[in-house]
């Protein structure tokens, strides 16, 4: 709208319509590379003008002109942006001005606007009147900052921001790490759950070496599980070893436990059965899963009326009495998968014949799988043992899963 011959800002636009148009299907992996580099570059030049321009809209209430009272205000309506960015955004803006190395290290490319809003701390008012009581040199600060940004990765800059931080307050109160947790769950409408926690430097480090004991030693032959897919499965083994091991406070009278419940039709039912189980929580799973939890739990019988009231309740037994499970840790001493060495304490009892289908709750009949192997094994694969005592693993389409020679003598 206010292009003029020479503009730069139509120069630019005009270049990245030429981008646009570029065929870079015919590009290699060097001009691929050096494509995405160059643009990355341009992109943090670009986002520094954007906070010098949203500074400046701040410093002559530009936004007034559209409306809004506030350049944060402004950049959520019109600019789309989210609460949290455009407040990065602004601040980013703020701290520029006290920052100069850095500023420039963010025009000219070499430092990101995430990385810059890591740094923006250093510049607020009050960490910049702490410094200028201790005499700190700032303009060092800030080449110092320039150079790690640009030249160190992403976590050491976060780290040397906060060492400088908390040497400007040295004798300050030393924070309460209880006040610095939290963790929030979601539940969806499929029942699924999703999360988010922050933690203290100390309880977050307990929560890293409790996942990362128990992802290191579930590595499976063959694990194509990304990371975070491993670290999912961990902490889920981590609830199910405090569960079993039954030291936790009583919930609602009993020990906690997972509870499922579901009709006797559907339970023995063979079909996936969607919907057709729901747990304690809430959450509506199908009758295959309820048959996996089945295979190594305890079931109580309800009988329930034509009003869904109960009539009748039996008493719970456990579908693996604790002396079979000791016999079977004893033959297995881990999971029976192909490839899969994960301890017994992380195992079900597998029932190869599953109990509602007239399957004996016997050891021939039982096998130890931890509960990766143990979902897959209610979901087509099979496991089977040979009269040598054996274990061999065949896949749903009747393939049979073998180790590579080295790992049999394992």
């Amino acid at each position: 709208m206010f292009d003029r011959p020479g503009d730069a800002l139509a120069d630019l636009e005009a270049a990245l319509d030429r981008l646009a148009v570029e065929d870079t299907r015919s590009m290699f992996g060097p001009q691929v590379l050096d494509r995405a580099g160059r643009l990355l570059r341009a992109q943090n030049r670009l986002d520094g003008q954007v906070a010098r321009a949203v500074r400046e809209g701040e410093l002559t209430q530009a936004a007034e002109h559209d409306g809004p009272t506030t350049m944060q205000s402004w950049l959520r309506g019109h600019a789309r942006l989210s609460p949290a960015a455009a407040h990065r955004v602004v601040r980013t803006g703020r701290a520029l001005e006290h920052l100069p190395a850095v500023a420039a290290a963010f025009a000219a490319g070499r430092v990101t606007a995430e990385q810059v809003a890591v740094i923006a701390p250093v510049a607020r008012d009050e960490h910049r009147a702490a410094a200028t009581e201790q005499d700190v040199d700032l303009v060092a600060v800030d080449v110092l900052l320039a150079e790690t940004a640009s030249t160190r990765p992403h976590r050491e800059l976060a780290q040397v921001v906060h060492h400088y931080l908390v040497r400007l307050d040295p004798d300050g109160p030393e924070p309460d790490p209880t006040e610095m947790r939290s963790l929030t769950l979601a539940r969806h409408p499929d029942g699924s759950v999703t999360g988010r926690f922050e933690l203290d430097a100390i309880g977050g480090e307990k929560v890293q070496a409790a996942l990362e004991s128990m992802l290191q030693a579930s590595r499976p032959a063959g694990d194509i599980r990304n990371r975070s897919q491993q670290l999912g499965d961990a902490f889920v083994q981590w609830a199910d070893n405090t569960l079993a091991a039954g030291h936790l406070p009583i919930l609602r009278t009993v020990k906690p436990h997972v509870i499922v419940t579901i009709p006797l039709a559907d339970l023995v039912d063979p079909h996936a059965g969607p919907g057709a189980a729901q747990t304690g929580f809430g959450a509506r799973i199908s009758a295959g899963r309820a048959r996996w939890l089945a295979c190594d739990g305890n079931v109580t019988r309800v009988v329930i009326g034509p009003e869904s009231q109960p009539l009748e309740m039996g008493r719970s037994h456990r579908v693996v009495p604790p002396h079979l499970r000791r016999a079977t840790e004893t033959r297995d001493r881990h999971c029976v998968f192909a490839g899969c060495l994960a301890p017994s304490y992380w195992c079900d009892v597998h029932h190869l014949l599953h109990w509602i289908d007239g399957g004996e709750t016997t050891l021939d009949n039982s096998a130890l799988l931890c509960e990766s192997h143990h979902t897959k094994v209610h979901h087509g694969f099979r496991v089977e043992r040979q009269p040598d005592g054996r274990w061999r693993t065949w896949r749903p389409d009747g393939t049979e899963i073998v180790l590579h020679p080295y790992l049999l003598s394992a």
